[in-house]
C-alpha cells in the first residue's frame, strides 16, 4: 500500500505500518511499499508502540504529506574508558 492510500483511510490518525519496500537516499529512508498493522486515536498508546516498534515496524501520522524518516549515525563507546 502507497502512503496516499493510507492517509485517504486513515485520515488524522496514527497509524502501524510495517514497511515492505524502502529506499535511503542521502541519509534519509523513503518507505515506498507497507502494510497498515494498526491505527490509533489515542496519541499515549501510539506512542508506547512506537517505543515498542522494532525492525521494519513503525508508527507514523497520517497528517504528514510523506513518510520520510531521517537516519543519524548514534556513535558510542562500548566497555571502560
Amino acid at each position: 500500500m502507497k502512503w496516499e492510500e493510507v492517509r485517504k483511510i486513515y485520515p488524522n490518525r496514527f497509524v502501524k505500518i510495517q514497511v515492505l519496500k524502502s529506499h535511503i537516499n542521502d541519509n534519509i529512508r523513503y518507505i515506498d511499499d507497507m502494510a497498515v498493522i494498526e491505527s490509533y486515536d489515542d496519541d499515549r498508546e501510539a506512542t508506547r508502540e512506537l517505543v515498542r516498534a522494532k525492525d521494519d515496524i513503525l508508527v507514523y501520522h497520517t497528517a504528514n504529506e510523506k513518510i520520510e524518516i531521517e537516519i543519524k549515525q548514534i556513535f558510542g563507546y562500548r566497555g571502560a574508558v
